[in-house]
């Protein structure tokens, strides 16, 4: 499969890098094309611009500054994004990414009556998130009700690829693991795949 790994996080010894690379590394050993996006690294600007909302319900999406973006997005057949839960939300640089990236006239299309958009990721089967929170799963389960996992899930991959399968893969108390309990979370997102 073509995939496309998108990391979030600014620092290069992070947890989240760590996952990354391994993960990187099992899906090549797979067999799987790789294309790494890493946001930071790459310095995206996540702001969406006024002329690309401006355009949002144009004849033509401006996809000037990310048509490069849009077409690894396009082309990819399973998606990794791998990321700290910060706030119980998207870091602002992959929420920012998918604001731009994930746009009109090429991830979906807009109904002409105004009413549900109509997915065009038809190329992508499986998206898989892996994330790391500081918090325990209790907290995410039961008080705040995976808030991460519903806005990808049904919010954006729902919209954009009806026919993707989805796992999401979090990593709880990520602030104060062992050595044993991340080896643990490796091997649990080698057999996600």
């Amino acid at each position: 499969m073509k995939a496309l790994v998108v990391i979030a996080h600014p620092l290069k010894n992070s947890l989240c890098q760590h996952l990354a690379a391994k993960t990187i590394r099992h899906l090549k050993a797979r067999g799987h094309t790789v294309t790494v996006k890493d946001l930071y690294q790459e310095k995206f600007d996540p702001v969406l611009s006024i002329d690309e909302r401006q355009s949002y319900f144009t004849a033509q999406f401006d996809a000037r500054h990310v048509s490069a973006d849009i077409t690894q997005l396009q082309e990819a057949e399973l998606l990794v994004l791998i990321f700290p839960t910060w706030w119980f939300g998207l870091p602002a640089i992959l929420k920012g990414w998918i604001d731009r990236v994930w746009a009109p006239g090429y991830a979906y299309d807009h109904a002409n009556d105004y009413g549900p958009i109509k997915a065009r990721l038809e190329n992508l089967q499986e998206m898989r998130v892996i994330t790391t929170l500081g918090a325990p799963w209790w907290i995410d389960f039961f008080v705040l009700r995976k808030p991460v996992k519903r806005v990808l899930k049904y919010g954006v991959l729902l919209a954009c690829a009806k026919n993707c399968h989805f796992k999401m893969l979090t990593l709880y108390n990520s602030e104060s693991l062992t050595d044993t309990k991340v080896q643990q979370f490796v091997k649990k997102i080698e057999r996600s795949f």
